[in-house]
């Protein structure tokens, strides 16, 4: 896999689009920044983060054999090779919070965004954005987010914890199109932040529903038990967790 670093950019997930030649085989290529000036995260948030303190990059990877009705798996994917990488640095009490952003004792500490390339029904390649808290300690104005070094005290070398991260993901994606959807399905489920805990969540006009987050859909789609018994599914843009 190649690696190339930058300076200063506005998006690492734009740059690695750049990339893209069209062809659906193609070596995988890592780009990150020291800084990133309009880092993007879910629902058109902005990513903001400290200057060389922590990981901004984006992976172009090729296809992966998912079909395009089925890009949460590779979502999912993502997020568990991440975590993967964190519980060996013993990162405690580590969560996914639905569809991806990676908790850390209730904190925020990365951040996912995938942009999928699509070629009739299928993926022909994807540019996977992660931005990861990991030296950074002030976050003025977030009071949810956190970072490595915040939770065990330990300073981390950013490039070593890259090429672990790189090796993780390639791993996961490079065999995704052979592992059962209900098996990765089962282990996301399993590690679901607030899975089985009565919580609160906000709905686009503004109220509020309390129900119980039992798992998601194959499409990825969250599932709610909002009565006894009684599901609901939310897209992204449908539902916000509160907490």
């Amino acid at each position: 896999m190649r690696t190339i670093k930058v300076n200063a950019i506005n998006s690492t997930n734009e740059l690695a689009r750049d990339f893209y030649t069209g062809k659906s085989l193609f070596e995988p290529v890592c780009l990150t920044a020291h800084t990133q000036t309009r880092g993007k995260g879910q629902r058109g948030a902005g990513w903001i983060s400290n200057p060389g303190e922590n990981l901004t990059f984006s992976l172009l990877y090729p296809e992966t054999g998912i079909a395009a009705d089925r890009q949460f798996l590779l979502s999912a994917s993502v997020a568990l090779a991440i975590m993967d990488v964190l519980e060996v640095c013993n990162i405690p009490k580590l969560k996914v919070k639905w569809p991806n952003d990676i908790m850390a004792a209730n904190c925020k500490i990365c951040g996912i965004l995938i942009e999928n390339i699509l070629k009739k029904d299928a993926i022909s390649a994807s540019v996977i954005g992660i931005g990861l808290n990991v030296n950074q300690t002030l976050f003025p104005n977030l009071p949810q987010a956190g970072s490595l070094q915040q939770m065990t005290g330990k300073h981390y070398d950013t490039d070593i914890l890259l090429e672990k991260l790189l090796k993780s993901l390639d791993a996961r994606l490079r065999n995704l199109g052979s592992f059962s959807g209900l098996s990765l399905l089962q282990e996301y489920e399993a590690r679901m932040f607030k899975k089985d805990v009565v919580s609160a969540f906000q709905l686009p006009d503004g109220s509020h529903l309390t129900g119980i987050i039992r798992g998601v859909t194959d499409e990825g789609l969250l599932k709610l038990e909002v009565e006894d018994g009684v599901f609901k599914t939310f897209d992204l843009k449908e539902i916000r967790l509160l907490f």
